[in-house]
């Protein structure tokens, strides 16, 4: 069976006011999804201020996108989320955020590597970067699905990032750990070279995300 969110509505909206409050988006960007026990997700909606967002602005969708609840359009990057649900059943929530430090690597085109022991405990190694694909179309929901593969958290070339996990609270986890990362490498850039976790650490670490961190939800 899929892995899906108790409460998943209430667990979305929560995250959605948390990711406004840590800076991670800003106005209306970025957007959240979970996946309930029947098979569908409640998704944020499209421009709607996270500071003003309320329960019944967001919309429920079944898994091709057509709504089953809700007044509002669900977000323009549906199509992301679906396709990550699609391909991966043991996760239960996605995140597409625009942190200002993640970014900057993705409009580079740089994968930011395993440099710091808790990255890949809880991401499961390098954050990859996808080829470029426009907002809103399938062809981004498959380059993601492709940069995912064993990994919590993926770049999005030229516009963000996005993270999966088993609740809207683990993968905000996620985005934010990244995104401090990110920061830390840009930082430590300015002073050297950056030296990233041994080879056999880094397979070490990974393999706690893989076997156990990716799934948790304690």
């Amino acid at each position: 069976m899929p892995a899906f969110v108790e409460h998943a509505a209430e667990a979305v909206l929560a995250a959605a006011k948390d990711m406004l409050e840590r800076g991670l988006v800003e106005g209306t960007a970025g957007n959240i999804s979970a996946r309930t026990e029947e098979g569908t997700v409640w998704i944020t909606p499209s421009s709607v201020s996270y500071a003003t967002m309320e329960l019944e602005d967001l919309v429920k969708v079944d898994p091709e996108g057509g709504v089953l609840e809700g007044s509002r359009s669900p977000s323009s990057e549906m199509a992301l989320h679906l396709a990550c649900y699609a391909a991966y059943d043991d996760i239960g929530s996605v995140i597409h955020s625009h942190p200002v430090h993640a970014t900057m690597f993705a409009v580079a085109h740089r994968s930011i590597p395993p440099c710091i022991d808790e990255f890949s405990i809880y991401i499961g190694g390098e954050v990859r970067v996808t080829g470029y694909a426009a907002s809103g179309t399938s062809d981004l929901g498959e380059q993601a699905v492709s940069a995912l593969k064993d990994r919590g958290a993926a770049l999005i070339a030229n516009h963000g990032m996005v993270a999966v996990g088993p609740t809207p609270d683990k993968v905000l986890h996620i985005t934010a750990l990244v995104e401090r990362s990110a920061h830390i490498l840009w930082g430590a850039g300015q002073l050297g070279e950056l030296h990233p976790l041994p080879d056999e650490v880094n397979a070490g670490f990974a393999g706690i995300y893989t076997g156990f961190m990716r799934s948790y939800k304690g």
